[in-house]
């Protein structure tokens, strides 16, 4: 029987060691950790659910629909938009299609232009019909550049897609990938973004169940601390301990890969983030199960109010939001919170907030840099030495989706070259 190491025990490992055992491999997945799940894991605590910082799944992932149980996962849904937010004023954004209640609010936001409104419905029609590949090639540049040779306006880049896009690659500047932003736009016209009910922890918990169901061992509190692929069979050293295989599937953060496998173009340039998790006495905000987005850069980049979108996450008589700043600010936690009480009270002047800070995530490698180009630059899965594979988003591109495919990706190409069924 062929046997395979998998290093790392993130999303795309946890796929991998699936596939590799359901094709018939002797499977031994090494996770540093207590808990599997890399970057996507929850703290529970007191009735409260806190994330490894602010993670969303957009359910119309290709990989994330075909690796998951969405079912069991119990998706708890965002409404479509967001709440765009300044001193004293607050505005819903929203995507008419999907949410004809706010259809009327959104037709008459004056934070982003009519012209911006039209420019969206053909961008969405125009997303729509492109494929993938199609949207990878062709020149690159950077989103900013995208918005303002499709003639979006200055309003409409500052107050919704600087927070909102920002948010999500951790990039305010807007200098990430267009590519990037395609991709993500035509997910977020053609699925939701959602949470479980348990936190997204539960995605990871959920792959580590389906590995260990198809055979896979899963050794917890674990460390690949070397790797020789130039041995007749691959020698891994995991702690002070070595072993064997006839196939390795390196799936840690990118820095250990590529200390792992010396593969340089193995991408190591962060962007970080810090969220702080708050209980807030009184009754909920306004907004709902919508974003709240800072149409100022200073403050939080985005707060979330995740019990009115998930009540599980969060005692039946309190309530949880999160609030996300880019980067990894040098104030501590005490700081951090004093900022965000002060944001929120500017955007909701006729009420006092009051906010019990309860956890604080730092995260100084929440994502790999993507600026324009970077994505031709990736390494394939097969570009380390020997009998070994990579397997994470930085094969692809920074996204949930990226992982998962890449482990059925490294997978694929175990099988192929051990002759496995498949």
């Amino acid at each position: 029987m062929t046997e395979v190491v998998v290093a790392g025990g993130g999303l795309a490992g946890l796929v991998a060691a699936r596939h590799l055992a359901d094709a018939g491999a002797d499977v031994r997945l090494y996770e540093r950790h207590h808990d599997p799940g890399g970057r996507v894991r929850s703290v529970r605590r007191d009735g409260f659910v806190f994330d490894r910082g602010f993670q969303v799944l957009f359910t119309a992932y290709p990989a994330a629909r075909r690796e998951l149980d969405y079912d069991a996962l119990d998706l708890r849904q965002f409404k479509p938009g967001a709440v765009v937010a300044r001193p004293g004023e607050r505005s819903t954004l929203a995507d008419p299609f999907r949410d004809v209640d706010a259809a009327l609010e959104t037709l008459l936001n004056r934070d982003v232009t009519v012209r911006d409104k039209l420019r969206v419905l053909r961008l969405r029609r125009e997303l729509a019909e492109k494929s993938e590949r199609e949207m990878a090639g062709g020149p690159d540049r950077t989103t900013r550049e995208y918005l303002r040779d499709r003639g979006f306006s200055k309003k409409f880049v500052t107050n919704f897609a600087a927070p909102f896009y920002g948010g999500i690659t951790l990039d305010r500047s807007l200098g990430t990938s267009k590519r990037v932003f395609e991709y993500t736009f035509k997910m977020l016209t053609v699925g939701h973004i959602a949470v479980p009910a348990r936190g997204m922890g539960a995605i990871a918990e959920q792959l580590a169940g389906s590995a260990r169901e198809s055979g896979a061992e899963l050794l917890m509190d674990e460390t690949v601390t070397d790797l020789d692929p130039n041995a007749s069979d691959p020698r891994i050293e995991v702690g002070r301990d070595s072993t064997t295989a006839d196939a390795v599937v390196v799936a840690t953060d990118p820095k250990q890969a590529r200390e792992l496998t010396g593969v340089e173009s193995v991408p190591t340039d962060a962007k970080g983030c810090v969220t702080q998790y708050y209980a807030l006495d009184g009754s909920e905000l306004d907004t709902g199960a919508r974003l709240l987005l800072n149409a100022d850069s200073s403050g939080p980049n985005h707060v979330a109010q995740l019990s009115a979108v998930a009540p599980e996450y969060a005692p039946e008589d309190r309530n949880l939001l999160s609030a996300t700043y880019l980067g990894v600010p040098d104030e501590d936690d005490e700081a951090l919170a004093e900022r965000t009480a002060r944001t929120l009270n500017s955007w909701y002047p006729e009420r006092r907030l009051d906010l019990e800070p309860l956890h604080t995530s730092r995260i100084e490698f929440a994502q790999f840099a993507q600026p324009p180009g970077v994505h031709d630059r990736l390494p394939d899965v097969r570009a380390p030495d020997g009998p070994v594979y990579l397997a994470g988003e930085y094969t692809d591109t920074s996204s949930l989706n990226a992982a998962m495919e890449s482990g059925r990706r490294a997978a694929r190409c175990v099988a192929e070259d051990f002759d496995l069924d498949r």
